[in-house]
């Protein structure tokens, strides 16, 4: 053999070793059946939407805006874990049928964490790291709150929502949104600024450049602000929000996006509700002092059909409705806007809920439950999160927020907050006369049943805590009952209203005093799930947990 032949082998050797190395990312993996099975607990759904409502030019600025959207979901997987990118990677190479339950089940839940089971591997050995990929993944809670001790002039920026935290030379370096992801916010703001050059409408217009700029700057409040002034067929909202991943300290927002045109007919109809919301805030089960009214009384509700969501909403369970934004500071000066799903809320209901509900619930209890009253509870506890405690004042005069007194408890409390005020709101409308008065009986049980649907994303997720702890105190309170004989779940007619006024009591406090020992004591004694309820979940195996949606937009671009 001559040399040159001996010096291609010996590349063609080192690039198969090379390739062998790389595969070594998935070092192990689930059972195959068990991973089929949690990938096929989602229906797969063509989400599809009027394509009538908009005019040519809204057609291609909404085309660039999902484009731009997609680029979240990028971020959001680096986001998640850091070594997502190359598990995606390593997976698209396996061709094998065997392979394709997870690569799904990859693809849904954001990377090789179940979010159904408590975060449970299923592509790694590695426990999912509690801070996410917002900080380094062997760092501490000590080592954080040490690093702020000894750098009291860091505090802000390590505590910031728009930052990530890395380690360099046995440091902790503060690094913000605008340079971690500039790769893909740097496009998608490009996006942006080439969708408002090709709509009409002024108040997009002015969301799309600012938002474009925020990507840039890294300050969000005057595109949050902008944003509360939107007034277009297309309700757009793209950047990071939800601080749900970060389970370590809950202050890391995560990045992404919905993508909606307006149902105009049904908004007119439910924007009414934001015409009370000083008069529901009155009547809230605390203390006066503790009662705000200090938030914007602008308080838009729109009803929108989703034409493509991307990041961490699109991860494991589909968000049904949202209200935004988050930063306190705009709250207080414009108020909230809670936006409905309309599209994905009906599939949802047809196809998971209402079974679910046949299963779990009384026979007695099946007439009184609907749509309207599904629907409307998930207006109602939108806006309670846009009621209720805002900023904090600390005994030393310090100025600070609910979210940062209560770090990792506050999504199960805040969530746990707006479900029991969505309840209590809705009968509060319904009593006011703004809502018909008939239909406050069948607020009770539509959210029983909402219960089992929700749980079965996984208990320790903070939507689930929120559902257990919720589950759990108003049946210590009398107002649930379970028959052993038929295995199913009931209402106590006259106990269900005095329950959840005390547990929405409860949850305001916590809030309105900061008391981060009183949420962890809550979460660890409630959310648990019960023996009679685990029967229950057990006979929902047939039942699809949520919808894999597939957007028929994609099919455009």
């Amino acid at each position: 053999m001559d040399r040159l032949s001996k010096v291609v082998l010996l590349f063609v050797f080192i690039g198969v070793v090379m390739i062998g190395c790389e595969k070594k990312i998935i070092q192990s993996k689930a059972d195959l059946a068990y991973v089929t099975k949690q990938a096929g607990k989602f229906a797969p759904v063509t989400i599809k939407y009027d394509v009538t409502i908009l005019n040519e030019n809204e057609a291609k600025a909404l085309k660039k805006i999902v484009e731009a959207a997609k680029l979240m979901d990028e971020i959001f997987r680096r986001q998640v874990y850091s070594q997502n990118i190359l598990l995606r990677d390593e997976l698209a190479q396996y061709q094998q049928p065997e392979w394709k339950p997870y690569q799904d089940l990859f693809e849904i839940m954001f990377g090789p964490f179940d979010r159904l089971e408590e975060d449970k591997p299923f592509l790694t050995n590695t426990p999912k790291p509690l801070g996410a990929n917002f900080y380094p993944e062997d760092m501490t809670k000590e080592e954080f709150t040490k690093w702020i001790e000894t750098h009291p002039e860091l505090k802000d920026s390590l505590e910031h929502t728009f930052t990530r935290i890395e380690r360099k030379n046995k440091k902790l370096v503060v690094v913000p949104y605008s340079q971690a992801y500039i790769a893909f916010l740097g496009p998608a703001a490009k996006l942006l600024q080439e969708a408002a050059e090709l709509t009409q409408n002024a108040s997009l217009k002015r969301y799309l450049n600012s938002r474009a700029a925020s990507f840039l700057s890294n300050d969000y409040y005057q595109s949050d602000m902008d944003w509360m002034d939107l007034d277009s067929e297309i309700e757009v909202v793209i950047g990071p929000y939800e601080v749900y991943e970060d389970r370590l300290f809950g202050y890391k927002a995560s990045f992404e996006a919905f993508v909606t045109v307006v149902d105009p007919v049904e908004s007119e109809k439910l924007a009414i509700v934001g015409q009370h919301l000083d008069e529901l805030e009155q009547n809230f089960p605390i203390k006066d002092e503790y009662k705000n009214f200090r938030r914007g009384k602008y308080s838009p509700v729109k009803v929108v059909q989703e034409v493509f969501s991307a990041g961490d909403t699109k991860a494991g369970v589909q968000t049904l409705a949202f209200n935004l934004p988050n930063d306190e500071r705009v709250r207080e000066a414009k108020g909230s806007k809670k936006v409905m799903l309309k599209n994905i809320a009906e599939a949802k209901f047809n196809k998971i809920y209402l079974p679910i509900a046949q299963t779990a619930l009384a026979e007695s209890m099946i007439p009184m439950i609907s749509f309207d009253n599904w629907f409307t509870h998930i207006l109602m506890h939108e806006v309670s999160h846009g009621l209720g405690p805002g900023k904090l004042v600390l005994k030393d005069g310090t100025e600070t927020t609910i979210q940062k007194q209560l770090k990792e408890t506050y999504s199960a409390i805040e969530e746990c907050k707006a479900d029991i005020g969505g309840m209590f709101t809705y009968a509060q409308l319904c009593q006011m006369g703004v809502f018909p008065k008939e239909q406050e009986p069948g607020i009770y049980p539509t959210f029983l049943g909402g219960i089992f649907r929700s749980v079965r994303f996984g208990a320790a997720e903070a939507h689930g805590k929120a559902n257990m702890i919720a589950f759990n105190f108003i049946t210590e309170k009398g107002g649930y009952t379970y028959d052993p004989a038929t295995e199913k779940f009931a209402i106590v007619d006259d106990k269900i209203r005095d329950a959840v006024k005390a547990l929405f009591n409860t949850l305001l406090t916590i809030e309105a005093e900061g008391n981060y020992e009183g949420a962890k004591q809550l979460i660890e004694k409630y959310s648990k799930v019960p023996e009679n309820m685990q029967k229950v979940l057990d006979k929902l195996q047939g039942i699809p947990v949520d919808i894999k949606p597939e957007f028929e937009i994609l099919k455009q671009l």
